[in-house]
């Protein structure tokens, strides 16, 4: 039996471990090149998990994690017996502190840091962004607050006192990341149910615990807060906390213009001596009886929802492909390869009802290979990808019917691709995509985003477009309705990345680029097969930007991507 295991946040975790890539990046950045990889790699997974890391030890699957590896495995299993890990220790013990928190600074890297530190260079300045930094509340990405959530939504149903029960607000809402997390439910015996919710198994604390709300830390510092409320008025309840303040406010002044005055209990008729709660059981009849049609959680957000037609929001079911995926194919990238095999990813995506599939490893180091070998490096996996389409590995019993060979083209600086022309040759299109340079001026960033698009006729996904990371550094700058407009008059796509740490576009690019009629494409940047099933999340983006399935590119069947590919290519 395990000894009880020391409390540390999957956040704290990741953290450590890029702490551990940076001492190993200061060592010797070469030498060391595939353990800094490795750490990075397990700290992002980490990171990604829906699960607390702890639970996953308590219950012996911390391999089960995609990046964690044997000796990674080993290293946590001892933080987590013993509170600390001697090899992290030793490794870090030459630098100081202050060299890893510097780090949480966007721009600044391992070497930067030291230097600053070492030569006592540290600015006013950046102690002040420093500060910000690490004062900055805590937001779960979508994800890990979902997965909390039905943790305590999954508890709550264990008593039939429960009738009905709900995400609130922001996670409802699916935004890209959360605060708190809000919890609705429909009971007539709300002491039953606060006493059941105040016992959930993984609580850490109380914070308070009322006739009809109450609220607890999870680990993590993850706050829930529960309300119930009776199931005549309930639908009053989800529609009050559910959108978004100004969605509340808009459609309470309707309200009024109507002659009611709305709240979480249902309406109220003004200028009459019926004092009688108009209640309702649903969303949709307290909508209806405002005279609108039932609006999406995700459109709540006051954008012209109460003003506008309302789209037919695109489904995960209209779904095709994912156009964005990284093999373990190893074509000597200048990125981090894939973990999972394509036949290993293909098996995956039959299970998720997909048509056709996309391999887009990133392109191979120009740094290390001459144009030659770049181009001879890309015929070997066209040839991989052609003996998967034509040996049997999609057979009948498939419902991935073909895989296209593709490639995450890096945007230089100066808005070049390191892709010898002829390397297009054995694409059927690429994506291109920022990784680095990231503090270039509004104008720079947009005509180095506009030249990488026009390098060839292939060059046909900018993706993640902002280059965002959630939690960790802020998109570039960029002249969108430039973009828009060259993207529409030259046939180019803006995809929507579903990676929990990116959901780029974020939602009101995603917007304003279905206002002016660009195409989009979902695709889950998945460097592992379990990496697939995020596809989700980049759906709920498209929902929130208001995406039908005419506006997604992948909605497509494959013939008719097949034909869309040709005429875009040749035109």
């Amino acid at each position: 039996m395990k000894p009880k295991s020391k409390e540390f946040t999957n956040l704290e975790i990741a953290e450590l471990l890029r702490d551990v890539a940076a001492s190993y990046q200061l060592q010797n950045k070469e030498i060391n090149k595939f353990k800094i990889i490795a750490y990075e790699r397990a700290a992002t997974a980490i990171e990604h998990a829906s699960s607390e890391l702890k639970d996953l030890w308590d219950e012996g699957k911390l391999k089960d994690v995609p990046g964690i590896g044997e000796a990674i495995a080993e290293h946590l299993d001892e933080l987590f017996r013993t509170g600390h890990v001697k090899h992290f220790e030793e490794l870090m013990k030459d630098y100081p502190k202050i060299v890893f928190r510097l780090l949480k600074i966007q721009g600044i890297g391992p070497k930067t840091a030291y230097k600053l530190v070492s030569e006592g260079a540290i600015t006013k300045e950046v102690k002040e962004e420093l500060r910000e930094v690490e004062e900055k509340p805590t937001r779960h990405l979508l994800p890990y607050a979902t997965e909390r959530a039905t943790e305590v939504i999954t508890w709550l149903k264990k008593i039939t006192d429960v009738k009905r029960v709900d995400p609130l607000g922001s996670l409802r809402r699916k935004t890209s990341t959360i605060g708190d997390i809000d919890i609705a439910v429909a009971t007539d015996r709300p002491d039953m149910v606060i006493n059941h919710f105040v016992n959930f198994p993984k609580i850490q604390k109380i914070i308070e615990k009322g006739a009809k709300t109450a609220s607890i830390l999870l680990p993590g510092d993850v706050r829930v807060d529960l309300m119930v409320q009776s199931s005549e008025s309930y639908g009053s309840l989800l529609q009050h906390f559910t959108g978004s303040k100004h969605h509340n406010i808009a459609l309470r002044e309707l309200a009024l213009k109507k002659g009611f005055s709305l709240s979480e209990y249902g309406l109220k008729q003004l200028k009459t001596k019926n004092e009688k709660l108009k209640t309702f059981k649903t969303e949709e009849e307290l909508f209806n009886f405002l005279g609108f049609e039932y609006i999406p959680p995700e459109l709540r957000e006051d954008v012209g929802e109460l003003e506008s037609k309302l789209p037919k929001l695109v489904e995960k079911s209209d779904i095709n492909a994912d156009l964005h995926i990284h093999s373990d194919f190893d074509i000597e990238t200048s990125h981090d390869l894939g973990i999972s095999s394509m036949e290993e990813i293909i098996k995956e995506a039959n299970t998720l009802n997909y048509k056709y599939l996309t391999f887009t490893e990133h392109n191979p180091s120009r740094s290390k290979h001459s144009e030659k070998e770049i181009v001879e490096i890309l015929k070997m996996k066209r040839e991989k990808v052609e003996q998967l389409n034509y040996s049997g590995v999609m057979n009948s019993g498939h419902r991935v019917q073909k895989v296209f060979n593709s490639l995450e083209i890096d945007i230089l600086p100066d808005g070049s691709c390191p892709i010898p022309s002829e390397g297009f040759d054995y694409l059927d299109f690429a994506l291109v995509s920022i990784h680095s340079s990231f503090n270039l001026s509004k104008d720079q960033m947009t005509q180095r985003v506009i030249k990488a698009l026009s390098w060839h006729p292939k060059a046909l996904i900018f993706a993640h477009p902002t280059t965002r990371k959630l939690n960790e550094r802020e998109g570039v700058e960029l002249d969108w309705p430039e973009i828009f407009d060259f993207c529409l008059k030259n046939n180019k796509w803006l995809e929507i990345n579903a990676d929990p740490m990116r959901l780029d576009l974020p939602d009101f690019l995603v917007r304003d680029a279905v206002k002016a009629g660009v195409k989009l494409t979902l695709g889950t940047d998945a460097h592992d097969k379990e990496m697939l099933k995020n596809m989700i999340y980049g759906v709920s983006v498209a929902r929130r930007g208001w995406c039908e399935k005419k506006n997604v590119v992948n909605c497509l069947s494959l013939s008719e991507f097949e034909k869309l590919l040709k005429e875009v290519i040749n035109k």
